[in-house]
Order: structure tokens, then sequence, then C-alpha cells
């Protein structure tokens, strides 16, 4: 059964400890999910009934090309004007609750797995029209666009409609990809990985794209650069380009994890402020 984590802030009682395995790294970092409480949430400008927790934003030793925030927005919430930036595109994913989306005019009712790609200047907006909280993961970036090259169109759908590829070799490790790689349109994708018990990433990958991971469901180890963590659901990583990692999934069910990185676009030959 697909289950997909929603923090639900609080505050643990002044009986615990809880301070690892969070980590703040020069290559990495780790936001462990019992850090996601309340006193940690922000308001957000244009938004109702509303807040969230930002897990990644561009900052100097740290996330270079996207932001990513859990919205929970209150019954009778949300936005008319939610992205401030005209360069934002976006994805949105649903974990909990029934937030309807509108693009263009468009009304989607969504719900938890909904998958949503949003291109930088279009109109929508988000409201939650039911009695209960919705939650979804909101990640942004500033669009790269490319001469001759228009952005790519909206896209609505969900989780249970798009197949997962297996990876080359293996049936225990597989990718579901909302949107097409090989479309030069797309700058970001965000992508749900799995792993069925024992699968693994059987070598330490290291490449140019950055990545933002959000465990869904199941348990596993991680190597970040020289360091295995045991992480669960709820919990954020962040690798920046080049940092070394694999998985090896530890539970008796299926270990998902959603997943940022930017594609499709030239390194730049300078750092530009």
């Amino acid at each position: 059964m697909r289950r997909y984590h929603t923090p639900k802030g609080g505050l643990p009682d002044q009986s615990q400890r809880l301070y690892a395995p969070a980590r703040f790294t020069s290559s990495h970092a780790v936001i462990p999910a019992h850090a996601m409480t309340d006193i940690v949430t922000s308001r957000l400008p244009d938004w109702e009934g509303s807040r969230a927790w930002v897990l990644a934003r561009p900052l100097s030793g740290f996330a270079e090309t996207f932001a990513w925030l859990i919205v929970e927005t209150a019954p009778g919430g949300g936005s008319s004007a939610p992205e401030p930036d005209p360069r934002g595109e976006c994805v949105l994913f649903v974990t909990d609750g029934t937030p309807v989306l509108t693009i263009a005019g468009t009304t989607h009712a969504l719900g938890p797995g909904s998958f949503a790609y949003i291109p930088p200047g279009e109109d929508w907006t988000i409201a939650n029209s039911s009695d209960a909280p919705a939650s979804f993961h909101w990640i942004r970036k500033a669009y790269d666009p490319v001469p001759g090259l228009a952005p790519p169109p909206p896209l609505v759908t969900h989780d249970d409609a798009v197949p997962a590829e297996p990876m080359p070799g293996t049936s225990s490790w597989a990718t579901t990809r909302f949107t097409d790689a090989d479309d030069m349109r797309h700058d970001m994708q965000v992508n749900i990985v799995t792993f069925q018990p024992g699968g693994r990433i059987p070598f330490a990958e290291t490449h140019v794209m950055e990545h933002g991971i959000y465990i869904l469901q199941g348990r596993a180890r991680y190597l970040l650069n020289t360091e295995w963590v045991d992480v669960g659901p709820g919990d954020f990583l962040w690798l920046r380009a080049f940092c070394p990692q694999a998985c090896e999934a530890t539970s008796d069910e299926p270990f998902r994890y959603l997943l940022y990185k930017d594609i499709n676009r030239h390194p730049k030959l300078r750092i530009i402020p």
C-alpha cells in the first residue's frame, strides 16, 4: 500500500533529546522528520490559513537551484497569487487532503499522490474547500530559458497513473517520471524513486545534478558523501552537485522518495550572483 508521509507539527516533550541525525555540511544536509515542528514553520505573503516548512532555498553553501516547501493549508485557506517570482516554475505533490488547483481557468481536484507541473508566468491558484487540512510539497525553480524553446505546458497527473520504469537489469529499483527527461523544454524534474525491500543503488553515484530528497515511505541507509545515514518517512536530504550517494532499502515495505534534480542545461562557465 502506498503511503505519503505528512508532517503534523507539534513539539517533542521535554523528556526527549532528538538531536541526531540532523546534519548540515558543505556537501549535504539532513533535516529529520522530528525537526519539522510548529516552531520552525513560516507564514507566506498572499497565502491565507497556511504555513510552510521551508526545507531548502537558494543560499550560499546550500541549495543552488531550487526551493522546497511543504505547505499545510487549513480549511478555507489557500492563495489566489501563490508565486511571487515571474520566473518561477514549480511542482506540487499532494500528500494529504483534497486541495483544488486552478490553472488558467481549468480546475483540478487533487488528492494524495496528485502531481502538478506549473510553468513560469502561468496564472494559478490553490484552495482548500474541504473541512480538513491539506498538505503538499511546493518545489520551485527559476526557469532557465533556451532561445527558440518555449517553456513546457502545465501538467496534472497522479502517482497511480504513471508506471514506474525499472532500472536496467533489476526489478527492485524503479523510477516514476512524471515528465519526459528527453524534452529539452524541461530544466528540472521531480520523480518518485522506489526500492523494493533489499533494493539498492549498488555504486556511489557522483553527478552534476543537485538533489532534494523527501522520504515518503519506508526506511533505508543512505550514503551522503562519506557518511551512511539511516533515513525514514518524513526525512529530507539535500545533496550538492557531485556529492557521492548510494542507498540500501532496509524495511520490509517499499522505500519511496520524492526526488528533485536540475536537468537539460549547459553548465554555467562562471558563478552568477
